[in-house]
């Protein structure tokens, strides 16, 4: 039986329908007073950046200019490629946009093709982009239409025009513009700017709403760093440091530091092999790029590291090393201005010195016997050294070899200066023996970096002041203002002006007559002294003998206005000797950077005669003018030709041609006549002058010139075996034997 409903029923129903729409429209009610009223900020908050796109806008990093205003890094419009995969309307077109972007930015396709496949609307492709390629690249979106796909984002791209020249001073910059290494990294906050924005109203797609508001933040351009560093003077210290390391393949590299004694600029600082910062990441030592090529796997992954953090250490500030000898400049000076020596103090060497109960050898095994202070200098002797070190005692000796700065950093504007610790890298008073101080006293036993010893000797040479060392000459702003400028610090007075002056003294008798010889320029007064160390921590663990040779210089003596520092790490040569090998690069960079800097040359008439005198200018002359334009000059000519007027000559007009040289001048329809470069190796220079002769050549001296000093020739311009013009200049390197 079917009973219908009773009105009790119906009101029943009624009721809880009632209840359940009062509830919902309650809850509904809460929830809408909720959103709207209570979190009605954070929700709009939300609304908008769903519905705002904010972009930033790179600023433009600020450049890095040599002290003439040279650039030396600086930033260039570039572009980044990237797509909107989710506007890829099937599978044909993710493949052509794969396709052609990864063949025209040299992308992997698997890579280009993965990002087609992301639910986002923005995947970048590939940064950096330069202004060519990315033209290719909008060719190739307008011909395909692809505009709603691929787009390009402006940015800026890293230079460095001069490649390699003081990349381990400059460093390098990453994928997003930031410093990495170098000057990049320590001054990055100075030279990265403020980022802009544009914040615009976009739908879902990221495309423009039906409404406009756009809102832009401009970018603020970086400052701008002048260094202290001459390209000129960095490209000379370069170019002479990987000749040596290159001749001698060092195994731990090589480095060189230009310095002005009075202020602390760096003129010049370099270590070799480096890289270039264009392509920090390519290994730019070709041995060691080929060994690891060899590799594959974890172990190639974990030798390119260490190879490419290898290259981008700076050995000038990173690396400590014991300097040998050329630390007697400290000892001496420190015994000097306490009065515990003076200039007709004497010192016996009969080879050896024992100091309680431990003997040191001097590097001439009979002695040098009875010397004065000069002489212990130029003869670089240790056993005089030794006993000039137990006049001081240890409390003295540690006392100057803090003040020099020995125990601390330097404080050099680059990142990754070393840090000396006591115990570890020195003995502090506390732990010093009289036996330490014996070592200690000619540059053994102890650690300090290039930059803390070049910085001593500034101190020694230049009237006694310790001067904070600096790469940096000043900060301007985009306009070219000065925003900071970089000034002469004075840490403190080590040694008095006296003292200053007779250690600059006994330093160019070192070069005039001892162990420095290989580093003498005729006309000027170079002074110096030269090292020869033993790298005894990694010699005592496996037995292997590992030399560091050395040498510093200065010019002029009088008045010093250079100091260099050269230092070769593990050379491979028959004779290791700092005076052998260091002393000629400092030479060759005084030779080229003394005129440079407008130091006169003084020269005397034997100097004169060695270097001897300049080309005089024959073409356009007739044979006979030509003839009688060099009869008062020490030269002679060959005629190649039977025309009457001289069309060409070599060497060319005002090229320096030595002595007893032979001017070669072509006559009308005259053929260019080779002839072979000679060995001129090991050559005397009289042997060397008869040698070119004999080969219808011309020799430039370079080095030791004296023809009585037994100098040899150990390095030559043109390779031996080459075909030359007949009178071309070949330059020869002379040297002589150095013990020390």
């Amino acid at each position: 039986m079917v009973y219908g409903s009773t009105r009790s029923m119906r009101q029943r129903s009624l009721a809880i329908l009632l209840v359940i729409s009062v509830g919902f429209f309650g809850m509904s009610s809460f929830n809408l007073a909720k959103y709207m009223i209570f979190n009605s900020s954070f929700y709009q908050q939300k609304a908008t950046l769903q519905q705002l796109q904010d972009t930033e806008i790179a600023a433009k990093r600020g450049d890095i200019y040599d002290r003439n205003m040279e650039v030396l890094a600086t930033s260039a419009t570039a572009y980044t490629v990237y797509i909107t995969p989710q506007d890829i309307d099937d599978d044909a077109e993710a493949k052509k946009v794969a396709k052609g972007l990864s063949e025209l930015l040299d992308v992997e396709y698997e890579d280009v093709y993965k990002s087609t496949q992301a639910s986002t609307y923005y995947e970048k492709i590939k940064s950096k982009v330069d202004q060519a390629l990315a033209n290719k690249v909008r060719k190739f979106i307008s011909e395909n239409e692809l505009g709603d796909i691929i787009g390009l984002d402006e940015g800026s791209k890293r230079y460095y025009p001069n490649d390699n020249l003081a990349s381990t001073v400059l460093g390098f910059v990453g994928a997003d513009n930031q410093g990495l290494s170098g000057l990049e990294f320590y001054y990055d906050d100075t030279l990265k700017g403020v980022p802009g924005r544009v914040v615009a109203a976009k739908n879902a797609k990221g495309a423009d709403m039906p409404f406009t508001y756009e809102k832009v933040v401009d970018a603020q351009s970086g400052n701008s760093l002048v260094l202290t560093i001459d390209s000129y003077i960095q490209y000379v210290a370069e170019k002479y440091l990987e000749e040596a390391v290159t001749q001698y393949s060092c195994n731990e590299r090589g480095c060189a530091i230009v310095m002005d004694p009075k202020t602390g600029e760096i003129l010049a600082m370099t270590t070799k092999p480096d890289y270039n910062p264009n392509t920090p990441f390519t290994i730019y030592d070709p041995t060691v790029a080929e060994a690891i090529a060899k590799l594959t796997g974890d172990e190639k992954s974990t030798a390119l590291s260490v190879a490419q953090q290898k290259q981008w250490r700076n050995k000038a500030i990173s690396d400590t090393y014991e300097p040998g000898s050329v630390f007697k400049i400290v000892t001496g000076s420190a015994a000097y201005e306490e009065g515990k020596i003076t200039e007709n103090s004497a010192f016996n060497c009969g080879g050896n010195i024992t100091i309680a109960g431990t003997t040191y050898n001097c590097h001439k095994h009979s002695g040098h016997g009875h010397q004065n202070l000069a002489g212990a200098f130029q003869n670089s002797c240790n056993p005089a050294f030794i006993q000039i070190g137990q006049m001081l005692g240890t409390e003295l000796f540690f006392k100057y070899f803090k003040s020099y700065g020995l125990t601390e950093r330097t404080g050099i504007d680059l990142p990754g200066e070393a840090s000396t610790v006591a115990g570890v890298s020195y003995h502090d008073i506390s732990t010093m023996s009289i036996v330490d101080l014996a070592s200690e006293s000619f540059g053994q036993g102890f650690n300090v970096t290039p930059i803390q010893l070049a910085t001593a000797v500034c101190a020694a040479v230049n009237g006694g002041n310790l001067v904070k060392p600096h790469v940096v000459k000043e900060v301007v702003d985009a306009e070219g203002n000065t925003v900071k400028s970089i000034d002469t610090t004075v840490k403190r007075q080590v040694i008095s002006k006296e003292t200053s002056k007779a250690i600059c003294s006994f330093l160019e008798g070192v070069v005039s007559e001892g162990s420095g010889k290989n580093s003498y320029v005729a006309g000027y007064r170079v002074g110096g002294k030269t090292g020869t160390s033993q790298k005894l921590a990694q010699s005592n663990t496996d037995g292997v003998k590992r030399l560091v040779a050395s040498f510093c210089g200065i010019a002029p003596c009088d008045n010093a206005e250079l100091v260099i520092l050269i230092v070769l790490d593990e050379p491979n040569a028959p004779v290791i000797y700092g005076g052998t090998l260091a002393a000629p690069i400092a030479g060759k960079i005084f030779n080229e950077v003394l005129p440079y800097l407008g130091v006169e040359a003084v020269y005397s008439e034997g100097e004169q005669a060695a270097i001897g005198q300049p080309t005089p200018a024959l073409v356009g002359k007739t044979v006979e003018q030509a003839r009688s334009s060099i009869e008062s000059t020490n030269l002679y000519i060959k005629v190649v030709g039977s025309g009457d007027k001289v069309v060409r000559q070599l060497p060319a007009s005002g090229q320096m041609i030595s002595n007893n040289g032979t001017i070669v001048v072509y006559t009308d329809g005259a053929e260019d006549t080779k002839v072979t470069v000679p060995d001129f190796t090991n050559c005397s220079i009289s042997e060397a002058v008869s040698l070119a002769s004999n080969s219808q050549l011309n020799i430039s001296l370079s080095g030791i010139t004296g023809e009585n000093s037994g100098a040899v020739a150990y390095l030559q311009s043109i390779k031996p075996g080459e075909e030359v013009d007949m009178g071309t200049v070949i330059t020869v390197s002379f040297r002589v034997s150095s013990t020390d």
